[in-house]
């Protein structure tokens, strides 16, 4: 394309070469999309034959200039030679034209046909280029794509991998639950079974409640006559025990006595045998004690049952007395050594006393009223933990209220090893059973702590607890309870409570 444009604008050099040099004029020429400038010869510059007038008129915007002198003269002649040089030139000019459209025709042709082989050449190289440009991109795209694919491939074998793994977590899963429904489906089946048992064991239970229920009933009556039959026999064995007791000392009495009948009996018969008179012996009334002070003072030294009267009353009551401890005359109370006795019992038992004095006992409230308000009192507690470890508490001044009073306890002046301080509840705090509730707490102590006693607010002590075993290390609320001695933790093997005389 570039030559053909290049010989084109030689050849038109070539053609208007004289034209430049005179600095003619120039004529412009737009031929379809194409657009023409060349430079028509002028003559002016010619030498032409005398009989052929050459002018520029052509070429010129305005005919050339006549001198006014000569004017009208040329006129004429002009216009009778103007016709043919006109047409002389014109037919050239037309001639050129002519031909020099042919050749611009046939240039035209040939950039055309030039033109149309560099652009197909250029349109074929373009292609080619671009062929070669879509080759390498299609080239790289495809690098790019097999490393996708291959990316692809190994996420789509680790997506596999896992998938088949998942895959088989599921399989496991599906058996583990199949076998846990198979599993949970048996324990149903155990559990229908089991409540069907159930069932059948609530209804036995029940019709064998029922039965227990009856035989109980029978039982307890039973019960109720044999213990109306034992007590009537106990009070029978006491006061037995009491005329043994009695009996004893008597014998005592009666054997030193007899020494003396023996010698008065002699001198009796001596005397008989002297004179008709025989003195009569005057009877002696059996001796009778209030408690155990007595006892000893009368010559009685060993521990062990005895009866005693209590003080204005007929009624005799069996005993134990201490005839050791700080010089003995000790009536005890209460005493505890193995727990064999139930001591969680109801008021009544509490009143009239349960136990039997030679082993685990209380003396009832009733006697311990009669015997501490008869005269002044002191009080001696004494305690043994599980260790052997013993020690007392001792009140200078002892005694409770009557049965109207709740047997309210009264009890002053404490010394002793039992703690720093008195465990025992203040003066004026009344009795409470587990069937009456005295205390001075919305809950009921003698329940909840068991057995009976003065409790206040359930109090720091508890000498009719539980009696638990020394091998149990567990702390319990309801045991036997001397809080400062040993505090919550304290294990007893033994409690014992008795009075005598203060002045003794």
């Amino acid at each position: 394309m570039f030559r053909l444009l290049v010989l084109y604008l030689a050849y038109l050099a070539y053609l208007l070469s004289p034209a430049i040099s005179s600095e003619r004029q120039q004529h412009h020429l737009q031929h379809g999309l194409c657009s023409y400038t060349f430079i028509l010869p002028e003559v002016e510059h010619c030498h032409p034959s005398n009989d052929f007038q050459v002018t520029n008129t052509l070429q010129r915007d305005s005919p050339p200039e006549v001198s006014p002198d000569t004017g009208q003269s040329k006129l004429g002649k002009a216009q009778k030679e103007r016709p043919s040089w006109q047409e002389k030139k014109l037919e050239s000019l037309e001639s050129a034209m002519e031909n020099n459209t042919q050749w611009l025709q046939k240039l035209e042709n040939f950039i055309q046909e030039n033109v149309r082989s560099g652009m197909e050449e250029m349109k074929r190289t373009a292609v080619h280029t671009q062929t070669a440009a879509m080759l390498e991109m299609g080239t790289n795209l495809l690098s790019q794509s097999a490393e996708q694919t291959r990316k692809l491939t190994d996420v789509e074998t680790q997506v596999l991998n896992q998938t088949s793994r998942l895959e088989i977590q599921l399989l496991e899963y599906s058996l583990f639950t199949n076998q846990l429904e198979k599993h949970i489906l048996q324990q149903t089946q155990e559990i229908s079974r089991l409540s069907d048992k159930n069932s059948f064991l609530e209804q036995r239970l029940l019709a064998l409640e029922t039965q227990y229920g009856r035989e109980l009933q029978g039982l307890e009556s039973e019960k109720q006559q044999l213990q109306e039959l034992v007590e009537r026999q106990s009070q029978l064995v006491s006061r037995l025990q009491g005329e043994l007791g009695s009996s004893t000392l008597n014998s005592t009495l009666l054997q030193s006595q007899q020494a003396v009948l023996t010698d008065t009996v002699q001198q009796l018969l001596a005397r008989v045998n002297k004179c008709d008179e025989i003195s009569n012996v005057p009877k002696r009334e059996p001796l009778s004690f209030r408690d155990c002070a007595e006892i000893l003072q009368s010559g009685v030294t060993e521990s062990g049952i005895y009866i005693i009267r209590l003080p204005n009353s007929t009624h005799t009551v069996k005993v134990f007395c201490d005839m050791k401890t700080q010089g003995g005359g000790w009536t005890v109370l209460q005493h505890r050594r193995n727990g064999s006795l139930d001591f969680h019992r109801g008021w009544r038992d509490y009143k009239v006393g349960f136990g039997e004095p030679s082993g685990e006992h209380w003396l009832g409230n009733d006697n311990i009223h009669k015997l501490t308000t008869s005269q002044e009192y002191s009080l001696h507690i004494q305690l043994k933990d599980s260790e052997g470890n013993e020690a007392f508490s001792q009140y200078d001044h002892f005694y409770i209220d009557g049965e109207d009073n709740n047997y309210s306890l009264h009890a002053e002046r404490f010394s002793g090893t039992a703690g720093r301080t008195s465990s025992l509840t203040h003066t004026g705090t009344e009795f409470s059973t587990k069937d009456r509730d005295n205390d001075r707490c919305t809950c009921k102590c003698a329940q909840l702590a068991s057995g009976g006693w003065w409790f206040e607010a359930c109090g720091p002590s508890n000498l009719n607890g539980i009696y638990y075993p020394s091998s149990s290390s567990v702390v319990r609320y309801n045991g036997i309870k001397w809080y400062y001695w040993k505090g919550p933790n304290f294990m007893a093997t033994m409690t014992t409570m008795m009075v005598r005389p203060a002045n003794f």
